[in-house]
């Protein structure tokens, strides 16, 4: 319990991953063996993907794991690297808080009202990926940020 409390994020996408695969699991089971197509079943795999992708982004921000060109930057003093680093992620995060405002107006204009075909669920939970993804990459994104600003021998090899 402990391990899900300290790691929240690897914890919900270990949930969702392990759900994806019974999902698609039973379905190939029932059709088969059973002759039974599940109607639910692709659409609940999609919604289940759609949350995948997006935590696992900002997952990717959490490890900083993401794909960065640095090899211009690495010639660059140490200082100007800093400076140079703090003004991608005031741009990214400007281009998130935008992001993230935007899902929001979407789910909350639009797909709260409409429900998917099979489940009946509102569109909103497959959407809601969108703003608390976009917001946990905000966060993973200015809290690397802050403490390579606090780290002060801290290179671009680094990191």
């Amino acid at each position: 319990m402990r391990v899900i409390c300290r790691h929240p994020l690897e914890s919900a996408l270990c949930l969702i991953l392990v759900a994806t695969v019974v999902v698609t699991f039973s379905q190939v089971i029932t059709r088969y063996f059973l002759h039974i197509s599940l109607s639910w079943s692709e659409e609940v795999a999609r919604f289940l993907f759609v949350w995948i992708a997006t935590l696992g982004a900002a997952y990717g921000f959490k490890t900083k794991s993401h794909f960065a060109i640095v090899f211009l930057v690495n010639r660059f003093s140490r200082r100007l690297q800093r400076l140079v680093g703090t003004l991608v992620v005031f741009i990214a995060s400007i281009f998130l808080i935008v992001f993230v405002l935007e899902a929001l107006y979407l789910i909350l204009t639009t797909t709260i009202d409409q429900r998917a075909p099979v489940t009946q669920l509102t569109m909103a939970v497959p959407h809601s990926a969108a703003p608390v993804g976009g917001t946990l990459m905000l966060y993973y994104l200015i809290r690397n940020w802050w403490s390579e600003l606090r780290s002060p021998h801290q290179t671009s090899e680094d990191l």
